[in-house]
């Protein structure tokens, strides 16, 4: 790899700050270009110390042995639950060579709903609370945003595209359009705790230190995303957040058990969910590719929902850093990710030849696809807020495809930072 495939990226982030501007509701009003330098080298910076310092990374994968924990206690409960099924000991001989079946829906899955309560728990202590108030401090010494835009960005490393509007509900009704699209872009540009388990469990062993990386990808796209974000709807912050605001009725219990049971109940609905969600989106691809099946072959193959993203995509994964010959598949997976879900993106990378990716380029795409901006958020998102505060519900609409743009070039940008650091 020469130094122009090495540093491609640039030239990438480049793109994409200059394709915000350009998609801005007001160009003549966009950030100084002392504040977009210092949102661009924060990411830089975050990148470094976090995957390039040795004992920095090394205190990020504690969170693996943590999870591992998790994982194991799960395990002993979905096995009394649901038997073999649920990964418990096999009542037949496999064949010879054959690994033990892994059923998504009984083994991994109710992942969601012990990490779920777990976080209530957690929340309901004070742990969390104090690590987003931290976060939130974080964002607003460096970057100067809100404190309620700082708030919701530590919410959103922990609480879910729903849960984490919660925490800012009181501010939804007097908030700068600037500061809404920010909140927006942030939840699109994330993952929670307990979806974050989820993907990283699933790309255990594609990719190590999953959980290590996917914590990371969260925290380099905070500032990815609120540079996109104030570049696409520019306006001054207003700091109008109260200590009071992390305890707001819907993240609050009467008790460790109340906390339990409520994180439990919720975990079990995005168990469900997850799975109604897998289920649809792979039958809605099956009937996709059935009707491109019709269509005359493209190079003696058949056309597909897969080769289509693959096109499409292409470039943009070359330019943040991912070399031409691995290009189409990257493509292939951020188009899977923006248009369906990024679960399923990534449990196609997960079932991929592991010579379809050098290491340096699965990290690339395990990074820009670490976010929850798809179609379906933009719903989950426009119907959450405009429940918060349905006198808003119009303009979140308005927003909410533009916060589904941003939150893709986010990721997208926090995945050419990794390629920048990252030598083949």
């Amino acid at each position: 790899m020469d130094l122009f495939d090495q540093f491609r990226g640039l030239a990438g982030i480049a793109l994409l700050v200059l394709i915000a501007w350009a998609l801005s509701e007001n160009r003549s009003e966009r950030p100084s270009w002392r504040w977009i330098a210092g949102a661009l080298m924060l990411q830089a910076v975050l990148a470094l110390l976090i995957v390039r310092v040795p004992f920095v990374w090394s205190a990020v994968t504690l969170a693996n042995e943590a999870v591992a924990a998790i994982e194991r206690a799960t395990l002993d409960g979905s096995s009394y639950m649901f038997g073999y099924l649920g990964g418990g000991p096999l009542p037949f001989a496999l064949r010879e060579g054959a690994d033990a079946p892994v059923i998504i829906a009984f083994q991994i899955l109710p992942l969601v709903i012990v990490f779920s309560a777990l976080s209530a728990l957690l929340w309901h202590w004070g742990v969390l609370r104090w690590l987003v108030r931290g976060l939130s401090f974080l964002l607003q010494r460096t970057l100067k945003v809100s404190g309620v835009v700082g708030l919701s960005g530590g919410a959103n490393m922990f609480l879910g595209v729903v849960e984490s509007p919660l925490v800012v509900r009181a501010y939804f009704a007097r908030m700068s359009r600037a500061d809404l699209f920010q909140v927006m872009v942030l939840a699109m540009a994330t993952i929670s705790g307990a979806i974050l388990i989820l993907y990283a469990t699933t790309l255990s062993r594609t990719v190590p230190d999953a959980v290590s990386h996917m914590i990371s990808a969260s925290l380099i796209s905070l500032p990815a995303a609120l540079l996109v974000a104030k570049l696409m709807v520019p306006g001054k912050a207003d700091d109008n957040r109260d200590d009071d605001s992390a305890d707001e009725p819907g993240l609050t219990f009467e008790s460790s058990i109340d906390a339990i049971i409520k994180g439990t109940m919720d975990g079990m609905q995005l168990f469900l969910a997850v799975i109604a969600v897998i289920i649809v989106v792979f039958a809605l691809v099956s009937l996709a590719d059935q009707l491109l099946a019709l269509l005359p072959l493209v190079d003696g193959e058949a056309l597909t929902l897969k080769r289509l993203f693959g096109w499409l995509f292409a470039p943009l994964m070359w330019l943040v850093g991912i070399p031409w010959a691995e290009a189409q598949s990257a493509g292939s997976l951020m188009g899977t990710k923006a248009i369906l879900n990024e679960y399923v993106a990534y449990l196609e990378l997960a079932a991929l030849p592991e010579e379809t990716f050098s290491p340096r380029s699965l990290l690339i795409v395990t990074y820009a696809l670490c976010g929850v901006a798809n179609l379906a958020s933009i719903g989950l998102l426009v119907s959450t807020i405009g429940t918060l505060c349905p006198e808003r519900r119009g303009e979140v609409a308005g927003l909410g495809v533009r916060s589904w743009i941003a939150g893709n070039m986010a990721t997208a940008m926090t995945g050419a930072w990794i390629g920048l650091i990252t030598w083949a």
